[in-house]
């Protein structure tokens, strides 16, 4: 009994210590139970993941829902130009921007009750993917950076986390240590910048440079051994076995049969889910690729089916390729918005920032497919039917990805984050 009190003290103490001084807890050093603050109002739930890896698709400018995925048959008036086609499952209708996708509709669920608090785009961008609404104190983490945070790699010399897009604005690892913060790739085609060298500058030379860049580091990094010091260092330890590694050939899409890449369209987007699928077939395990503007204030019946053209290509193409190479079950493919548009049509032939009802998507990684949750009003307007918040959306990501919902992880101000704040997984569309 003495022994056990004493193990349990020791326990305390070092869970204690590790809160204090490294601002994480040290749960994951305990098998027989999980030492952590558990999140007030969080889900309790403890999942077994249902999907490895996650390709997250972003519609930047706010998505119109009524265009898309949630169209409103019955009102003319709302509907504008926009008309409805049935999809590969009875009573799902998309919109007629949509018809490769309306055929692989049985692999999808969409979410048509979202609702954010969030109607502007910096703001809501930043509500989508951390759960916490924007604060000039503090930088929260996106989902990528959770993921590698509690999980491992799937791919030792590759990145945890890789964002095609490039978005200046993206959370990246917020408050974590830098190197779980995605690499950043601009052009889907280009691939990786600087990791060739020039025929001049032999193996020999390029040792050299590295020696004397560890001396000249090797005092500072003594002087000064805390996180985000070693976490510099262990980012650049990083680049250097990627730019080593045989696995660099992920990102060369001219590997790729030149009738696959057509059928993915030609544009950024459909080369940027081409490369993610690419990407998680070699262990990157949470690939994001943004596409935009969907900020449709004026000429939104123009505009909006010239983006579903992309969209629909793109989509339909990465679900079936997931799909016929058996990837596509431990693959999570999400796509999101920071809001959806206005049913009123402005006088500019567009439609307006709209927060309180618009649609999301999953397929993969264990959710069910051919399904519709939630509901808008007859109008549009409003989610009225099993309504999803933005941290219950990112909560179901999570919850199956197998990250604990409930588990604390402190800021550098030893303040308390959980991976969705209050979020509840929508455990029905798993199935």
């Amino acid at each position: 009994m003495n022994l056990l009190r004493n193990d349990l003290n020791r326990r305390s103490f070092v869970s204690g210590a590790a809160k204090t001084f490294l601002g994480v807890t040290a749960a994951s050093q305990f098998h027989t139970r999980v030492i952590a603050a558990p999140g007030q109002g969080a889900s309790p739930l403890k999942q077994a993941a249902t999907a490895r890896n996650v390709i997250y698709l972003y519609m930047t400018g706010g998505m119109s829902h009524l265009d898309t995925f949630d169209p409103k048959p019955d009102k003319a008036d709302i509907m504008g130009l926009t008309k409805v086609i049935n999809t590969n499952v009875d009573g799902i209708r998309v919109s007629n921007n949509l018809p490769l996708v309306a055929r692989q509709m049985d692999k999808l669920a969409l979410v048509r009750s979202m609702l954010s608090t969030q109607g502007a785009h910096e703001q809501g961008q930043y509500y989508q993917h951390t759960s916490y609404t924007l604060r000039s104190s503090i930088r929260h983490p996106s989902m990528g950076a959770w993921l590698q945070k509690f999980q491992d790699r799937g791919n030792p010399t590759l990145p945890g986390s890789v964002m095609i897009g490039n978005d200046s604005r993206h959370p990246g690892a917020g408050f974590f240590e830098s190197r779980f913060s995605p690499l950043m790739i601009n052009d889907p085609e280009g691939g990786i910048n600087n990791v060739k060298t020039n025929q001049w500058f032999t193996e020999e030379r390029f040792h050299d440079r590295l020696n004397v860049a560890k001396k000249l580091d090797r005092q500072f990094a003594e002087t000064y051994n805390v996180k985000n010091v070693r976490a510099y260092s262990d980012m650049y330890d990083d680049a250097l076995k990627m730019m080593k590694s045989e696995e660099l050939k992920a990102f060369d899409l001219s590997a790729e049969p030149d009738a696959l890449r057509s059928k993915y369209g030609s544009d950024r987007f459909g080369q940027g889910c081409l490369l993610a699928r690419r990407l998680v077939e070699h262990g990157v395990r949470f690939v994001e690729v943004s596409f935009g503007s969907w900020d449709t204030h004026n000429a939104n019946f123009t505009r909006v089916p010239e983006l579903c053209d992309e969209l629909d290509a793109a989509l339909s193409a990465l679900l079936q390729d997931l799909d016929s190479r058996g990837m596509l079950q431990e693959t999570l493919v999400v796509l999101a918005t920071e809001f959806g548009r206005t049913p009123e049509i402005n006088q500019n032939d567009g439609r307006d920032h709209h927060a309180p009802g618009f649609t999301c998507l999953m397929a993969g990684g264990g959710i069910r497919g051919g399904q519709v949750y939630g509901a808008t009003d007859e109008m549009g307007g409003k989610a009225v039917e099993n309504p999803v918040t933005i941290p219950d959306f990112n909560a179901t990501i999570a919850y199956a990805l197998g990250i604990p919902l409930d588990q604390v992880l402190y800021s550098p101000s030893k303040r308390p984050f959980t991976v969705a704040d209050k979020g509840k997984p929508v455990t029905a569309l798993f199935g």
